[in-house]
């Protein structure tokens, strides 16, 4: 999972949160510009822009020739001034392949987006193009069959160890999640383990050291069985993210809460 560090490849600005909940913008549809409940991370145009004849593009672009270490907080500083709603790398046969599509805040700001085209990120020139919705739907759904085993070969050995070490492990009560979106809140992991009663205070989303989510969260079952019922849940998707779990401890949920502190 990706942190979210300061970028490497810029001198100043602090980077943004990322991993918007894809799942939600796909359910939205074409209403993803107006108002939206209970959904902190969608954007409503401004009220001076109508769109009388025809409703909005959606906003979003692609990127080609990112480098190899890219994370989206690079992403989210080479737009510097613009709103992202997501960051989804595109890897072909379990490799990152240099290419990502960017979901904006708002149809106009593509045309801000372009203008970023052929410049660098680190000593890599980035070409950026105009995308569309269908392409980046697709998008999605070839990474969540990637995670999902559609790639079997990928890491064989080391799932294969990771499996064996979680499967012998002591059970107390408390899992370990890798993998969250960035804006994934307490009421979206109950969601993901909606077959247990759970509470909000139950669960612990760890903050890196500017105060920001960094893809992990420790969740407190009522007893030692739940927890190890629940890892039924390990590689699940949660949007377009496979969860990783980890049966953990109190110290560690501990140390890793308070070192975000």
């Amino acid at each position: 999972m990706i942190s979210g560090n300061r970028s490497k490849y810029t001198d100043g600005a602090d980077g943004r949160e990322m991993g918007a909940k894809r799942q939600r913008i796909i359910d939205q549809g074409p209403s993803f510009y107006g108002n939206s409940p209970g959904s902190s991370f969608m954007y409503t145009a401004p009220p001076p822009y109508s769109y009388v004849s025809q409703p909005p593009c959606f906003p979003v672009v692609r990127l080609r020739g990112l480098p190899f270490d890219c994370t989206e907080v690079d992403v989210a500083e080479f737009f510097h001034g613009l709103d992202i709603v997501d960051v989804l790398f595109v890897h072909k046969n379990g490799k990152f392949s240099g290419e990502a599509f960017c979901v904006l805040g708002y149809p106009l700001q593509v045309d801000f987006a372009l203008q970023k085209n052929r410049q660098n990120m680190g000593r890599r020139y980035v070409e950026v193009f105009r995308s569309k919705r269908q392409e980046y739907y697709k998008a999605i759904a070839n990474e969540v069959a990637d995670a999902r085993g559609g790639s079997p070969r990928r890491n064989a050995s080391r799932a294969k160890s990771s499996d064996e070490a979680k499967e012998t492990a002591e059970h107390t009560g408390i899992l370990r999640l890798r993998g969250l979106p960035f804006s994934a809140g307490k009421d979206d992991i109950i969601d993901f383990f909606k077959d247990f009663v759970l509470s909000e205070d139950a669960i612990h989303i760890v903050l890196n050291s500017e105060g920001r989510p960094n893809g992990e969260a420790f969740v407190e079952f009522a007893n030692a069985e739940d927890s190890k019922a629940a890892m039924a849940k390990d590689r699940m998707t949660l949007g377009s993210r496979y969860i990783e779990l980890f049966p953990s401890f109190p110290e560690e949920m501990v140390d890793a809460i308070s070192s975000g502190r």
